[in-house]
């Protein structure tokens, strides 16, 4: 039921916001040398690397690691990227990832290929068992200001008692959080 309702809102969500997406990629083309979008390696079920998109917001010189361990991340930063970061508009090309089955719109978020010491601890705790998601239990009790061992812990949170419900909350309480832009860094 979780696959079926995870592509079924995908393809939903494509079509309403088709034309809002359009108009992002343009301004990002308009505004900032390289490709639209930004492909990741993350990390995704059983700790399988996959490619996940984003819409750019980080200029092409900048260095492959997490935005908290740049040492001054605002300087990479496009000329729209903080406003699409701050409104959650680099995700969505994350519908793709969706549709294809390498995510789920809830579930822990994809960590970096890099980022050893969260998928180490995420495995300890079979974490790495659950698909990554656009949003989680963590995202909507923290996001960005979370310490890793912190996320862990409200990810396996979710691993014991995911639901279909669980997820209908956690849509929502996302979508006041991008509303009010709430734990957001840059």
């Amino acid at each position: 039921m979780k696959r079926a309702f995870d592509v079924f809102l995908s393809l939903i969500l494509l079509l309403i916001f088709a034309l809002p997406l359009l108009i992002v990629a343009l301004g990002i083309k308009l505004t900032s040398k390289g490709p639209v979008l930004y492909w990741s390696d993350r990390i995704g079920i059983n700790n399988h690397i996959f490619r996940m998109p984003k819409f750019r917001t980080m200029r092409v010189d900048t260095p492959a690691v997490a935005t908290h361990l740049l040492e001054n991340p605002t300087q990479y930063l496009t000329p729209i990227g903080s406003f699409l970061r701050k409104s959650s508009l680099d995700e969505f090309p994350q519908l793709w990832s969706i549709l294809r089955g390498d995510m789920s719109f809830i579930g822990p978020r994809p960590a970096l290929f890099n980022q050893e010491d969260l998928i180490t601890l995420r495995t300890a705790h079979n974490v790495h068992l659950l698909v990554p998601g656009l949003t989680g239990w963590a995202q909507i009790n923290g996001r960005d200001e979370l310490p890793i061992s912190e996320k862990v812990r409200l990810d396996a949170h979710y691993l014991k008692r995911q639901s279909f419900w669980l997820d209908i909350k956690i849509l929502f309480l996302t979508f006041i959080k991008v509303l009010r832009r709430e734990g957001v860094s840059h």
